[in-house]
């Protein structure tokens, strides 16, 4: 397994019907699948990459993309959903993404609100949503094979390996991870919001009764979550007891 060439082909064998598209080495899966969903390609396309030369984190920041070793991964979804969804969107491709690791590799991973899927309080994946003329572009970014990380974010991510102590098939993950994405995609669509933040938070210790630091354009603030809002945003409460809502930004326990 190690870091051997990704074999798309037994892939797309497993996944007769879906369009995938794969590259050795890109700038960043998100700007192809953008451009794919542009010119029309259907609903569940995806592209990967061995390698991106600029992957895309949240807020700008760049995703460590180490080649032969992660599962890059960009989803074209054309989903009937307003606008102000893409909170929860994130909140269901967590869970997807979630899940495809525990069935994988037996790991038992924490999701960190709103986008980071964590195994012994250090990030394996991290997840991204942009709208694109309607059209939700969900790029994935999953450590699976590394031994190792740059020293300035070693205290924060971890891989599958260095959790389980055995390398993984990025192939297999990629095989169960797409069609999870599908359930859950419809399970919002069907079931609305509800089903998906009623799991998020069940499967999430940062939701309820987690003393967080939250980095805010004011600033740091300090607090303890309180739940999910119905839009899929963060309830603090500061210590004063006041209330207020989290949209976006790093949250970090105490």
């Amino acid at each position: 397994m190690g870091t051997h060439r990704f074999d798309i082909d037994s892939v797309r064998r497993q996944l007769p019907g879906r369009q995938i598209f794969f590259f050795e080495s890109i700038t960043s899966t998100m700007h192809e699948a953008a451009t794919l969903a542009a010119a029309g390609c259907p609903s569940g396309t995806a592209v990967v990459a061995e390698e991106q030369t600029a992957g895309q984190g949240r807020h700008g920041h760049s995703w460590h993309s180490e080649p032969g070793a992660g599962l890059y991964v960009s989803v074209v979804l054309r989903l009937p959903l307003p606008p102000d969804s893409l909170p929860v969107l994130t909140l269901a491709l967590g869970l997807a993404t979630a899940e495809t690791i525990a069935r994988a590799t037996d790991l038992d991973p924490d999701l960190r609100w709103p986008n980071d899927v964590m195994l012994s309080d250090r990030k394996t994946a991290g997840i991204l949503v942009q709208l694109v003329d309607s059209v939700a572009i969900a790029g994935l970014g999953v450590n699976v094979n590394h031994p190792a990380f740059p020293p300035e974010i070693a205290a924060e991510a971890t891989s599958l390996r260095l959790a389980s102590g055995r390398p993984h098939s990025r192939e297999d993950l990629l095989i169960c991870l797409l069609p999870t994405i599908d359930s859950f995609c419809r399970m919002l669509l069907e079931g609305g919001r509800h089903p998906i933040l009623d799991q998020f938070a069940r499967r999430s210790s940062y939701v309820h009764g987690k003393r967080v630091r939250v980095e805010q354009p004011g600033g740091i603030v300090t607090g303890t979550t309180a739940g999910l809002d119905p839009a899929g945003f963060l309830k603090l409460r500061a210590d004063d007891g006041s209330e207020s809502l989290i949209l976006a930004g790093g949250v970090r326990p105490v």
